[in-house]
């Protein structure tokens, strides 16, 4: 989907649900962040607003293939249209980030994860919200959740720890039926606390929590050992030779 479809389907009336239930998981998991600088990746503007007010400053970047718009006003602008893989931040420049239809739409998500690494200031805060590959609203492309690649959390436990980041608390979200019908969206609230329950592996979304490692890992190689003969005398000729001399 591209901003246009994005903002359409946050303004309906599911769109609104899908909302509820994300920012019900994300502020389980939400910590203070008094004074902190706050960047969005990807479409997270339906979350920005709630969770930045104590935010010393906050900044939206949205990836060129989806496309940019205002927020969180047309007279003051805080977002601007970037590459995926190469964010126009300094080493170290934000404090916590929230990925939201961003990664699963990243044509290399390693290189998006190396650039939130860097941009991230020493045990910096990752905020990832994605769409569950065993979930059913994969399955379905009427909903943002329904495009890009889905994962499973085995998959992006593995993407965060390979590009040093330790997932510190694992939620989710969308455990009702991705329908707009009016009789499936009144009973959602008690369809997603059931689900949460029982069958938390079927979630649509996966949300994780995860910080960023203050030193990055070396790969460890087990040392080979060579013996080496040294000797312990230069030969100098016999004594007998010596003594001829």
């Amino acid at each position: 989907m591209d901003v246009v479809a994005l903002r359409e389907f946050y303004a309906n009336r599911l769109g609104q649900e899908v909302e509820a239930s994300i920012t019900a998981s994300l502020s389980a998991m939400w910590k203070p962040s008094q004074g902190e600088r706050f960047l969005g990746l990807g479409y997270p503007t339906p979350w920005l607003d709630r969770f930045s007010q104590d935010c010393e400053r906050t900044i939206c970047l949205m990836p060129a293939s989806q496309g940019a718009l205002h927020w969180p006003s047309v007279k003051h602008p805080a977002t601007a249209l970037t590459y995926d893989d190469e964010l126009p931040l300094k080493n170290g420049s934000v404090d916590r980030i929230l990925m939201a239809h961003f990664l699963e739409h990243a044509e290399n998500a390693d290189e998006c994860m190396s650039e939130a690494f860097r941009v991230l200031s020493p045990g910096g805060i990752l905020m990832i919200v994605v769409p569950n590959r065993s979930g059913v609203w994969a399955r379905f492309e009427h909903t943002p959740f329904g495009t890009g690649k889905p994962y499973s959390r085995r998959q992006l436990n593995r993407l965060l720890k390979d590009n040093q980041f330790t997932p510190d608390v694992w939620s989710d979200a969308l455990h009702f039926a991705p329908s707009a019908k009016d009789f499936m969206l009144k009973f959602r609230t008690g369809i997603e606390r059931f689900g949460r329950k029982a069958f938390p592996a079927f979630a649509g979304a996966i949300c994780v929590v995860a910080s960023k490692q203050l030193y990055q890992g070396i790969p460890v190689t087990a040392k080979v050992k060579r013996r080496v003969a040294v000797p312990v005398l230069v030969p100098q000729g016999s004594s007998r030779n010596n003594r001829d001399g």
